[in-house]
């Protein structure tokens, strides 16, 4: 019975580290990556701050996936955030992404 659930739970971390990186290529596609990094700030904030920021937060992802979508300004400084070209989709996963780091 252990060697079945050890191999489950490798299954599923192996699942899971596969999400993230698809969602890191994503936002490397989508040119995310241009003004955020995920341990530093840059031009935006890092994405491990974002996460931090908003850890608990049962509303965050709905609400960071409409920032990706439409831009905002005024949360992380007097830098706005553009409205960026992604689907509904593409910023639910990005959302999701973030605050996992």
């Amino acid at each position: 019975m252990k060697p079945v659930f050890a191999s489950l739970v490798a299954l599923a971390a192996v699942g899971l580290a596969g999400q993230a990186l698809a969602s890191q290529e994503l936002a490397k596609s989508k040119n995310c990556m241009g003004c955020h990094a995920v341990e530093r700030k840059m031009v935006g904030p890092a994405y491990k701050d974002v996460a931090a920021k908003y850890k608990g937060d049962k509303k965050a992802a709905e609400a960071l996936a409409a920032t990706i979508k439409a831009g905002g300004a005024g949360k992380w400084g007097p830098v706005p955030m553009p409205p960026n070209n992604v689907t509904d989709d593409e910023a639910k996963k990005l959302a999701h992404w973030v605050l996992t780091l």
